[in-house]
């Protein structure tokens, strides 16, 4: 039995969660991180405060997972700011607060580490500062007391001209890694340089869970995997008995215009620029979503959403599946009777037009 059979066979255990990352957008009181300058001393535990706030919005509108932001910890890391360094262990009662009332608001939580966190490099310098960056959020959520569905989230890295060699020096790095890094690192493939199937191949040589992402699949899969396979194939990679979670976003489809002024004769001319289908788009279209989530039926797992409107593709999200894919609805426990009340949710941060002959 292969891997993807493994997990064709499990039926799902729970409601499946929908969350978004860092920015809320609905609320513009509410921030992420402590983002001032380090001449303003800021402090984990000002964005302790920040994110305290933000699982209140949450529970508020029934969301139940959320990415928090790489840049709660300031300067944590920062080699000539050794003044920041010991945050994390001043603020122990304060994330212990905010995993427990994570916990009891039934909020899963993880991070995504920055693109400069790069576990195949092949500078050794880079690659310690990188396992310095993830030891801090592995610290913060073990602090917080969180269960191993709290994870960080990584890419490979680069390819430096060579991907079997790349892919080899992320196997070796793995095997230096603190445990309590091992234990939360969970990595994903990417839109442009290693496919799933190259994360599957580092799996099997290391045992790191992996995330599946919807539109990365689309835009690099030399392999021309099936694409429920694949997910299959990625789910299984979890430990029985943990919710693995996916990504989902659609690509961006609209034209863009770019005016461009010559210096001389000061006449503007306008070019038309096609979309990259690389780029997340602002919201999810609720069509590929419910035709997703079908392919996937039997299939485990949370989504998060990476649209780049945040919480506002979200909450437009949830009213559009129970208008168009019911069936897709129930399994984030959306259910019929709760349609005018997610409509008015949505509404209230986000104008909606009508168009000629109903929506």
């Amino acid at each position: 039995m292969t891997a993807g059979d493994a997990t064709d066979t499990r039926k799902q255990a729970r409601t499946s969660r929908l969350g978004f990352p860092v920015k809320v957008m609905a609320r513009d009181d509410l921030k992420s991180n402590d983002s001032r300058r380090s001449a303003n001393n800021p402090h984990l535990q000002v964005s302790l405060e920040y994110v305290d706030q933000i699982l209140d919005h949450l529970d508020r509108h029934d969301i139940r997972m959320y990415r928090m932001s790489s840049d709660i910890a300031p300067y944590v890391t920062h080699p000539d700011m050794p003044q920041f360094h010991g945050m994390i262990g001043e603020s122990v009662s304060e994330l212990r607060a905010l995993g427990e009332k994570s916990k009891r608001l039934d909020i899963r939580l993880s991070f995504h580490p920055s693109q400069f966190v790069v576990l195949n490099s092949p500078d050794p310098e880079l690659v310690k500062k990188s396992i310095w960056d993830l030891s801090t959020q592995a610290e913060m959520l073990d602090l917080m007391e969180l269960g191993p569905e709290a994870v960080l989230v990584i890419h490979v890295g680069g390819t430096y001209g060579d991907i079997p060699a790349s892919r080899a020096r992320w196997v070796e790095t793995w095997k230096m890694l603190p445990e309590h890094v091992r234990r939360r690192l969970v990595l994903e493939h990417d839109d442009l340089r290693f496919s799933a199937a190259d994360v599957l191949w580092i799996h099997e040589h290391t045992g790191v869970r992996l995330i599946f992402d919807y539109q990365h699949f689309w835009c690099l899969n030399p392999e021309r995997a099936d694409l429920r396979e694949t997910l299959a194939a990625i789910l299984a990679t979890w430990p029985e008995g943990q919710q693995p979670k996916i990504h989902f976003s659609s690509p961006r489809t609209e034209l863009r215009e770019q005016v461009r002024i010559d210096p001389k004769t000061r006449k503007k001319t306008t070019r038309y620029v096609a979309p990259v289908f690389t780029g997340h788009a602002d919201f999810c279209n609720p069509f590929e979503f419910a035709t997703f989530m079908r392919t996937a039926e039997g299939l485990d797992f949370d989504v998060m959403l990476e649209a780049k409107s945040k919480d506002l593709a979200l909450l437009r999200l949830r009213p559009d599946l129970l208008r168009y894919a019911p069936d897709v609805a129930l399994r984030f426990g959306l259910e019929a009777t709760k349609a005018e009340e997610l409509e008015e949710e949505a509404d209230a941060v986000l104008v909606e037009e009508k168009v000629a002959g109903g929506a």
